[in-house]
């Protein structure tokens, strides 16, 4: 028979998976001047793998790499009752890059943990240009989950699958207490 000690944590990330929702609702939204609904492959990406793990997509969106248009499509994910965004493209170092601008400015608790590993595991395939992402991550005042990652398909495939997916229903929860 074992003891569990006021220090022993082991068991803690299990715990809080256990009791997470199996599902989440989900917004999402592409920032490109160029991409369309036929070539946002980002963001069909993103839809489908959120699919296939029966998360509810809530609404989606193309929008200029505008900080205010940005910003509407984060209050329009809000009042779909979104839980989640996940943005995709606008997060490198261009004049036209402001996703990070306009996600920045609308966290209020960041995670910066999702920008430190993105850029570790997208150093692994990449080298050393993966310095040059952008990608962030927060909660908005009013408890909106944020998730902004760069537009190109293998940077959406990496952040959705190593880091966004496995902790979605645990952020959900952890939101929700």
């Amino acid at each position: 028979m074992t003891h569990d000690h006021p220090h022993d944590h082991a068991g803690v990330p299990h715990q809080h998976k256990a009791r997470a929702p199996a599902f989440a609702k989900v917004y999402v939204i592409t920032c490109s001047d160029s991409r369309t609904a036929a070539t946002d492959e980002g963001g069909r990406i993103i839809k489908s793998m959120l699919a296939d793990r029966g998360h509810v997509i809530a609404g989606s969106a193309i929008v200029p790499d505008e900080p205010s248009r940005i910003a509407q499509e984060l209050q329009r994910a809000r009042e779909t009752g979104a839980q989640v965004a996940l943005i995709t493209g606008g997060t490198g170092i261009t004049s036209r890059d402001s996703t990070f601008e306009a996600v920045s400015a609308a966290i209020a608790r960041p995670l910066p943990g999702f920008g430190e590993l993105f850029r570790m595991l997208s150093f692994e395939e990449i080298g050393s240009a993966a310095m040059l992402s952008r990608a962030v991550a927060g909660v908005s005042k009013d408890g909106l989950i944020l998730f902004a990652m760069p537009g190109s398909p293998a940077a959406v495939r990496l952040a959705c699958e190593r880091l966004i997916l496995p902790e979605l229903g645990h952020l959900v929860e952890e939101l929700g207490r």
